[in-house]
Order: structure tokens, then sequence, then C-alpha cells
């Protein structure tokens, strides 16, 4: 399947995973780099949430 088809999730997906498997980073080091990734994408959404909610 062409990744110009897929959602950009996906797509997003398989290029980080492509990345990581290229530059041989060690499992471990990985989930913990993508859980910090997670943390920080997560504050950013409840930041943008709240601010949307303060100019109503």
């Amino acid at each position: 399947m062409d990744l110009h088809q897929v959602p950009a999730d996906v797509a997003l997906a398989v290029d980080l995973i492509e990345l990581l498997e290229v530059n041989q980073v060690e499992v471990e080091t990985a989930l913990s780099a993508l859980a910090m990734v997670k943390a920080d994408f997560e504050r950013k959404r409840e930041n943008l949430l709240r601010d949307e909610a303060d100019n109503r």
C-alpha cells in the first residue's frame, strides 16, 4: 500500500518505526522516548483545549 493513501497518523508511525530501526535504537530506549513524546503532546493538547475554552 502506498503511504500517500493511508491516514497521516499511520504514515507518521511507519516513518518513526523506520527511523528507530535504521538507527538501531534499543527497544527500551525507544519505548522510553516515545512515552516522553506522548506525555509532551498530551500536555500540548490539554493546553490547546484550555486555551480554546478560555476564548469562548
